[in-house]
């Protein structure tokens, strides 16, 4: 039971993390299309649905990156890990 806890917070801080970043390179990507877009020919402007794929995509490596090792880390016995120190 704490260890559900344990892995529902950490799951809740990296999509905090990854949400925070994901808005950040979306802003750059948008002031940056703009930008490109007045100094070169051929640049279009953001795709709506890629930018949201690609998001989700982020959103959910970023999910299991943070997720399956600290399953795994849950996994072990305190007590016998800190005897092995």
């Amino acid at each position: 039971m704490g260890a559900n806890r344990m892995l529902s917070a950490l799951g809740g801080l990296a999509l905090l993390m990854a949400s925070v970043g994901i808005g950040l390179g979306l802003a750059g990507a948008t002031v940056l299309t703009r930008v490109f877009a007045r100094a070169m020919s051929g640049v279009g402007e953001l795709d709506a649905a890629t930018c949201v794929a690609v998001s989700v995509l982020l959103a959910a490596v970023a999910l299991l990156a943070s997720c399956l090792p600290a399953r795994k880390a849950l996994r072990v016995d305190a007590a016998q890990a800190l005897r092995c120190e």
